[in-house]
């Protein structure tokens, strides 16, 4: 058997698993995680998967070799999700009009990005880098998750934002409060939470009358994996034999309980007569359950309106995005940004809409 044979057979095979590694990152969209969560992994990695079979079938085509159909075939649906990660397109914030409303969406990580990541000394200093980016931004309606005070929450938000109504739910910690807070400049006609069973996270939700619609705010907070990268790869360098259990343990506590919190705002939302708007870390990829059924009813704003990498978790920029601004399909979305600033480990989300329609 000679050497070219067994090479093109090699480079077949792994051909192959690349390939197939690309269409199990397509279904894991279709399948409740917690009935399948080894199906979680490909979907996450579906861009450096879908990079890695478009460099294959470049390689196999400069080669000239029959094989490139293997990854084209892997590749045709990518072209229908690509523009989930990246997109050439982009809003026209100069065209925003005066009927837009500005929406502001940021996991402010307990404030908790400080020193030599951001530049911020302390946790209080990095409030106040957080607290004037959002006056900046001159938001209508802003969410942040992972908030926290050891004080008077009201009482901070409103001598830091006049002019505001505000709707929080707070968890009461060792060493501060923290939870998920709106504030919004259109007046604030209703409000509640949506409690998860055996966790922190949740939903809380604001409701809100504008050109003449009913319109209900969730700002979210779902399951994390509650994985560090930093402290996995010094564990690995020590040579803990745990590290790599602790962590599979952990993705499944997480892929568990994710679904069931999602599945609690859609029912929330399915009782209620207003239209909705969902904001927040949503702590899943656009090729998850998470997203496809989050999704339903609404428009992506990155989708509609951004530019560029749509990623927002810093640590692996520009790979992650999972944190998003969901608008109804009969809105116009204007503009969407995610400025990378540093003062937590997601970036934030901001986008133009008008509720006045398309």
């Amino acid at each position: 058997m000679s050497k070219s044979f067994l090479g093109g057979l090699t480079n077949r095979v792994l051909m192959a698993i690349a390939a197939g590694c690309l269409v199990l990152s397509y279904l894991s969209a279709f399948v409740n995680p917690a009935k399948a969560w080894f199906l979680t992994l490909p979907g996450l990695l579906f861009f450096p998967l879908a990079l890695l079979n478009i460099f294959l079938f470049g390689w196999a085509v400069a080669r000239r070799s029959k094989a490139f159909l293997i990854p084209l075939i892997a590749l045709l649906p990518t072209f229908f999700f690509l523009g989930r990660y990246f997109r050439f397109a982009a809003g026209d914030n100069s065209m925003a009009g005066p009927d837009a409303v500005r929406i502001v969406s940021y996991n402010v990580g307990r404030f908790g990005m400080h020193a030599e990541n951001s530049g911020a000394a302390s946790r209080a200093a990095c409030r106040d880098s957080v607290y004037s980016f959002i006056e900046k931004c001159d938001a209508d309606i802003i969410c942040l998750q992972e908030f926290s005070t050891k004080g008077n929450a009201r009482k901070e938000l409103s001598e830091r934002f006049p002019g505001y109504d505000i709707e929080y739910y707070l968890f009461s910690g060792r060493f501060s409060d923290f939870g998920n807070v709106i504030l919004s400049r259109l007046p604030i006609m209703g409000k509640g939470v949506v409690k998860f069973d055996g966790s922190t996270n949740l939903s809380v939700y604001a409701d809100i009358f504008e050109a003449g619609r009913k319109i209900r705010i969730y700002n979210c907070h779902f399951e994390s994996y509650n994985i560090s990268f930093p402290g996995m790869v010094k564990s690995l360098r020590e040579k803990r034999k745990d590290v790599l259990h602790e962590t599979e343990e952990k993705m499944k506590r997480s892929l568990s309980l994710r679904p069931k919190q999602v599945d609690k705002v859609m029912r929330n939302i399915a009782d209620s007569e207003y239209e909705t708007v969902l904001c927040g870390d949503f702590n899943d990829n656009p090729m998850s359950y998470t997203y496809r059924r989050l999704i339903k009813g609404h428009d992506d704003t990155f989708c509609k309106a951004g530019s560029g990498f749509g990623a927002t978790y810093a640590a692996l920029w520009p790979l992650l995005r999972i944190d998003y601004i969901f608008t109804p399909e009969n809105c116009r979305i204007i503009s969407h940004k995610s400025p990378r600033i540093r003062f937590s480990d997601h970036y934030p989300v901001v986008a133009d809409v008008s509720f006045t329609g398309n």
